[in-house]
């Protein structure tokens, strides 16, 4: 198993392959779809991001509150597919990859080996896990979204694997 320290360098997004296990540790960014469509908004009107998007990890997910003395309640991912419409963008853009849970479409396949980033599979159902390797959490964009406002979250060791590499092999 490796463990990464996220944002990852360009070396360590080439040196992953599809069915690596990893542990991620670093900052990534939580949003889905409400947040997608909000931040195509802003891209579209022009407005400059509330966060940066260059060499970002964005989570599908959206964390649940924090029960006392945790940094965040239960953190699972939601389908990736959801997303497939917005991704190709996102990742021309600067993003450097994404978590989530499931198959993503042929599009962000061809788009993740163009842009040479990476695609990683989290744990469906196992939310509360997710949650624990969560160190800080801090809403920084969109809290109108509630709980699909977008999270800055600082995570070690969180489990995922590599479900699409930058050489655009899937595991699925």
């Amino acid at each position: 198993m490796k463990k990464l320290t996220l944002p990852l360098t360009q070396e360590e997004i080439e040196s992953l392959h599809a069915g690596d296990s990893v542990l991620l540790s670093g900052v990534i960014l939580t949003a889905r779809d409400c947040a997608h469509k909000r931040i195509f908004e802003y891209l579209d009107e022009g407005k400059p991001l509330p966060f940066p998007l260059e060499g970002a990890t964005i989570y599908y997910a959206g964390p649940c509150p924090a029960k006392p003395g945790m940094a965040s309640g239960s953190c699972g991912p939601t389908t990736s597919a959801r997303m497939d419409s917005f991704a190709p963008r996102l990742l021309d853009l600067g993003l450097n990859g994404m978590i989530g849970k499931g198959e993503m479409c042929e599009e962000v396949r061809l788009s993740l080996k163009r842009n040479k980033k990476a695609y990683f599979a989290a744990i469906g159902g196992a939310g509360a896990l997710y949650g624990k390797s969560i160190q800080k959490s801090e809403c920084i964009a969109f809290p109108d979204l509630l709980s699909e406002a977008v999270h800055r979250l600082e995570i070690v060791d969180f489990p995922a694997v590599v479900a699409i590499d930058c050489y655009g092999k899937s595991v699925y």
